[in-house]
């Protein structure tokens, strides 16, 4: 029993940790959002079973597209998972923006962003979207940040709202920055790069 006492200490306190030392990066406020041109949505599963949608997901898309009608960034780096030719996160998202009124010229898809960390590193050494604003919920804007913020990637995160704040997802969140510190220290690297794909320059100037 002790060692699980230990062991949850533990896990508190860098899960802690890490959302303080993010904590100054964060928005919640649309009109404080500083203007970056480069805006990266981390995929998440529309779904999550036949017929129920992901809130995680719909109040991203929300996010994204107030942020770019608001005119914070100029283009959209939609990243996530392309497992199978039925689950197709970057694609769903792109048909998705484009309906809520964004024009595909303005989005690009990463369909390597299979985890997190690929998304973050490919964003820099792919697509070279610096400087960038993440958009996710606030308790993955922490995890995201401390990758960019390891890698020296100019980011700050724009926080969706967290549908379900005390739900098993937080909890897995806590047990993955546990994760990423290992995958950090071992200097883990994406499933793949490959050659660079710039993004546009910025509009605004």
């Amino acid at each position: 029993m002790g060692s699980f006492i230990i062991l949850g200490t533990i896990i508190t306190a860098i899960d802690r940790g890490i959302a303080y030392y993010m904590k100054n990066e964060i928005y919640t406020d649309i009109n404080q959002i500083p203007y970056r041109p480069y805006g990266l949505i981390l995929g998440t599963a529309k779904y999550v079973s036949k017929g129920v949608p992901n809130q995680f997901y719909e109040q991203r898309i929300k996010a994204a597209q107030a942020l770019f009608s608001a005119e914070k960034l100029d283009y959209l780096l939609l990243s996530g998972d392309n497992r199978t030719l039925q689950y197709n996160e970057p694609k769903t998202m792109k048909r998705d923006l484009r309906k809520m009124g964004i024009s595909e010229q303005f989005l690009f898809s990463d369909y390597a962003g299979f985890r997190t960390l690929d998304s973050i590193i490919r964003a820099k050494e792919v697509f070279q979207a610096e400087p960038m604003t993440i958009v996710t919920q606030r308790f993955h804007c922490e995890r995201a940040l401390f990758i960019a913020k390891y890698y020296h990637i100019n980011a700050i995160c724009f926080a969706a709202d967290t549908p379900y704040p005390f739900s098993m997802t937080r909890v897995r969140e806590a047990l993955a920055r546990v994760l990423m510190l290992w995958e950090l220290f071992i200097e883990k690297q994406p499933h793949f790069l490959g050659n660079p794909e710039p993004l546009p320059p910025p509009i605004t100037p």
